[in-house]
């Protein structure tokens, strides 16, 4: 990985980004999908060009070591990954920048940050990589109740502390970012095997704090899976909760804070279920004449019990677009793997239901046949994909994704519902049309998570206005239709209207009962989940 700092515009390190033939392909398509030969495209602000408020609070002497107000520190923890981050970002709207970071270095400065913060009357908003596409790691200050802004950083406490190869599992810290965590495991032969989008640029105590999905499209999708047991700072003290491998011990403590998005306390360190690394892989994709059929075939494949590593369908316009396929067929990438055993029988089982469903896989093959044909193409792209934002937002472009999930029997009904309703909000809201496409990303025996992109040509001065008016429609329609808010991406900002209509009441009282008790003063991450 790159030694390069962070970009505070866009996405990966400084010196990284799309290749000029990739922006080149990628620009191509919206070409030919608005018929434009061109775009007009804005100049994103420099740093050094960026006006920022003055911070208006000093932290004391004793955190004075470990806390900043410099203008880099404050600009690239203003915001997160999402499409209206970005429109901000470009048009220099820096309100938000918090007026001191703080990159504790263990519990004991944690806590002192947050003593000081309480004091002083500031919100405190904790933040992993900042690759949240859902706004939940930008500082929230009202003037009233938070008289300032403070970001608590914890990419200093980055280490796997201890490792148990009898039970298999390690200690980790949560601040460790994806790659750094692996690199540290890798020398006693296992993994985590948790590879979200974001892998490189987000932290453990982050995929914990957001419920992250990760690699693994069955049985082990959710960190959940991993947790093994959570040491939690918050400022009414330190919890840890008991290792076990299970228990029934009335509501579990863990449960409470994995998807707490940072509004009950700071997630230090946890001790994560770890895998032995894959020795054994078989990969194919399998052509369909429609995404629906696809979809029979997955769910015979997620209710045969065969717990694929990768079974991801994508409709014919969405392996188009990545370059997977030529736009006249669905596509369905998938993989099986295993650090004990030959996993040749399970695919054969898998290709089986494909072929009862008219599918056509290319070859089969073991080894690294995840890397070739219509699913290397593929997974370069999903991995590719997040650098595109930072110039197609200047180009006035709205591409943006949701994830949802829905159970088998009311799939196609909702797809179908989704896509119109979300196709209808962009013709309005643009007047030009638009695109959605739809794949899956993880798959449960009752149900698929369905992640739909839609691509947008936007005007600008009206990019923010054009985008909730779309997203508004979109999150309208897959709550009506009975989906999840979010499947994966958290709940954060952006999402909170509607979560608040999916949670059942009685159970946003209970959690704001939890907040009051963990957080009386309400500084963690306000406005995420519930309010202070």
């Amino acid at each position: 990985m790159s030694g390069a700092r962070l970009k505070h515009y866009g996405w990966g390190r400084e010196d990284e980004g799309m290749t000029a033939e990739e922006q080149a392909f990628v620009l191509g398509r919206y070409r030919a999908k608005f018929a434009r030969d061109a775009f007009e495209t804005k100049v994103v602000p420099r740093l050094d060009d960026l006006t920022l408020r003055a911070p208006r609070v000093v932290p004391p002497a004793s955190l004075a070591a470990f806390c900043t107000s410099e203008r880099y520190d404050r600009v690239a923890h203003a915001y997160g990954k999402a499409y209206p981050d970005y429109v901000r970002a470009m048009l220099g709207e820096y309100d938000s920048a918090p007026d001191v970071v703080a990159y504790p270095r263990n519990e004991a400065e944690i806590a002192a940050v947050m003593d000081w913060a309480g004091g002083v009357g500031a919100s405190l908003t904790p933040f992993g990589g900042g690759s949240s596409v859902c706004g939940g790691v930008e500082p929230r200050v009202d003037g009233i109740r938070y008289k300032a802004a403070v970001t608590l950083d914890l990419r200093n406490l980055g280490k796997v502390v201890e490792v148990d190869q009898i039970s298999r599992a390690a200690l980790i810290e949560g601040g460790a970012f994806g790659p750094s965590l692996e690199n540290q495991l890798k020398p006693h032969g296992v993994t985590l095997r948790h590879f979200p989008q974001s892998f490189e640029y987000s932290t453990l105590g982050g995929w914990i704090a957001t419920r992250s999905g990760g690699h693994f499209a069955s049985l082990y999708t959710h960190i959940d899976d991993f947790v093994e047991s959570l040491r939690v700072v918050t400022p009414r003290g330190t919890m840890e909760t008991r290792r076990l491998p299970g228990s029934g011990a009335g509501p579990s403590p863990d449960r409470m804070f994995i998807g707490s998005e940072g509004t009950l306390g700071v997630i230090s360190r946890a001790w994560m279920r770890l895998q032995p690394r894959p020795k054994f892989r078989a990969g194919a994709s399998v052509r369909f004449d429609s995404f629906f059929t696809a979809a029979r075939a997955l769910r015979a494949i997620a209710q045969a019990g065969l717990y694929p590593s990768n079974c991801r369908i994508l409709d014919a316009q969405e392996a188009f677009n990545t370059g997977a396929a030529d736009g006249s067929v669905a596509i369905m990438v998938l993989g099986f793997e295993s650090g004990d055993h030959s996993v040749d029988a399970w695919m054969a089982r898998a290709l089986e239901c494909c072929a009862d469903h008219g599918g056509t896989p290319e070859a089969a093959k073991a080894g690294d046949a995840h890397l070739e044909g219509a699913a290397g193409i593929w997974r370069n792209a999903f991995i590719r994909m997040p650098y595109a934002r930072e110039f197609l937002t200047p180009a006035g472009i709205i591409n943006d994704t949701f994830e949802t999930a829905i159970t088998w029997d009311r799939f196609e009904a909702f797809h179908d519902k989704v896509k119109a309703a979300t196709e209808r909000a962009i013709l309005q809201a643009t007047g030009v049309k638009g695109e959605v496409t739809c794949r899956f990303t993880h798959v449960y025996p009752d149900g698929p998570a369905p992640y739909f992109s839609f691509h947008a040509l936007g005007r600008h001065g009206a990019l923010l206005e054009q985008w909730q008016a779309i997203k508004n429609a979109a999150s309208n329609a897959l709550i009506e239709a009975g989906g999840t808010i979010t499947h994966h991406h958290a709940v954060g900002r952006d999402h909170r209207p509607w979560y608040d209509r999916q949670r059942p009441e009685l159970f946003a009282a209970a959690l704001r009962a939890a907040k009051r008790e963990l957080d009386p003063q309400g500084m963690l991450n306000p406005g995420v989940l519930i309010d202070p």
